[in-house]
């Protein structure tokens, strides 16, 4: 374990500090979700092409972490952090000027391109400083963050929107995303001893990325926050329509309903670090991963049997999101802890893989066209399959295999 003389920062700054880049990518996608029915109206457009806005998003980030975690290696956190978040400030203000979709989606695509430094930079930050139990700590509420985005940001919305409009809703954007910049600038120092410019050279960078893609000891979680928080991305482009459309609520109230699934993650995660107090986290992951099967079996049944309404859609949507907390803090510090020296790649390809399973949840909904029967499908599949993966894996003796010098 890395000594505490070799953290640049405490426990808590590095907390605070990354769970407020992790929350910007989820926040940015969540916070206008309530707003999408109306700007199919206001944009004289399909729901489907404003959905595209969203996929758009999902796409610029998920593939720009795969270049800016390996940036991170190369020149550091603290330059590269600063350069995409001003990426960021640009293209959401480009949002809120859009004149029509199109010009949304270009800015939604630039702001997830911008916003895709948050995940990989608060990941690698933790593992600079810390490994083991004390990594977990914090993981755990990166973690929350991380999850708790997408959950409370349309809650957010929903109100901003009722008593303003969609512009006031990239305003608050605007102001996130300045006080970050300034955050970084004043209390993020440089915390990556092993800057080399060679992480971003090709061979090494597609040396460093097989590398993870071929250690169970890092794919084996990976794929399950694939599945599990990807999983949440994936609803929070199926739930506006389900709840709005489906059931009958207004923007308003969906945005308080959704306080249903942010209440439900909080108490998960406060029970989560209460219980890292005295168990390993490998010890509470367990839990998370029978509450999540559970969840999903009587979220597919609920929504195929009963008539849809709030209790039936967010009962459900509650217990898994409850769930998800317990397995956060075991699955990023094992996926990270093995890679110090390409800790940026490492937490770049976590979260490609994580929205990467948002993307592929959110697209096959697409397909089938009905979000009812797409949410019934869907949502409750996708974490049942990265639990499967998880136990499979876990059938395999770990191979260690070092990254590349």
């Amino acid at each position: 374990m890395i000594t505490p003389a070799k953290a640049l920062m405490s426990p808590r700054r590095t907390t605070l500090i990354g769970a407020a880049l992790v929350a910007i990518g989820p926040i940015t996608m969540a916070l206008y979700t309530p707003a999408m029915p109306t700007l199919a109206t206001e944009f004289g457009t399909t729901e489907s092409m404003i959905k595209l806005t969203l996929t758009v998003y999902f796409i610029g980030f998920a593939f720009t972490q795969l270049l800016c975690g390996p940036l991170t290696d190369a020149f550091g956190r603290k330059p590269i952090t600063l350069i995409f978040l001003s990426l960021y400030m640009v293209s959401t203000v480009m949002a809120t000027l859009a004149p029509d979709v199109s010009s949304m989606m270009i800015a939604r695509g630039l702001q997830g391109v911008g916003a895709a430094v948050g995940v990989a930079v608060s990941r690698a930050i933790v593992r600079d400083q810390y490994t083991g139990q004390q990594s977990a700590r914090i993981m755990n509420t990166i973690g929350t963050m991380l999850a708790l985005g997408p959950a409370i940001s349309p809650t957010l919305g929903g109100v901003i929107l009722d008593l303003f409009s969609w512009h006031e809703i990239f305003f608050c954007m605007i102001v996130y995303g300045a006080a970050l910049i300034v955050a970084v600038v004043i209390f993020q120092p440089e915390t990556n001893d092993h800057r080399s410019i060679g992480n971003i050279y090709p061979s090494r960078l597609a040396t460093n990325y097989m590398t993870l893609l071929k250690d169970v000891r890092f794919l084996r979680p990976s794929l399950l926050l694939a599945f599990t928080l990807g999983n949440i991305y994936a609803m929070a482009t199926v739930q506006p329509f389900v709840l709005i459309h489906e059931v009958g609520l207004t923007a308003s109230q969906f945005g308080v309903g959704m306080m249903a699934q942010s209440l439900s993650f909080i108490t998960g995660t406060l029970i989560t670090g209460r219980l890292l107090k005295t168990l390993d986290a490998m010890k509470v992951l367990p839990f998370g991963l029978a509450g999540m099967v559970i969840a999903s079996l009587v979220m597919a049944t609920s929504l195929r049997v009963f008539e849809p309404s709030y209790l039936s859609v967010m009962i459900p949507v509650g217990m898994f999101a409850f769930s998800v907390a317990f397995i956060l803090p075991a699955t990023f510090t094992s996926a990270m802890s093995d890679f110090p020296q390409i800790a940026g790649a490492a937490s770049a390809m976590m979260g490609f893989l994580q929205f990467g399973g948002g993307i592929l949840g959110s697209l096959i909904i697409a397909a089938i066209g009905d979000p009812l029967l797409g949410m019934a499908i869907v949502i409750p599949a996708m974490p049942v399959f990265g639990v499967a993966l998880y136990l499979l894996f876990g059938l395999k003796t770990p191979k260690v295999i070092k990254p590349a010098e």
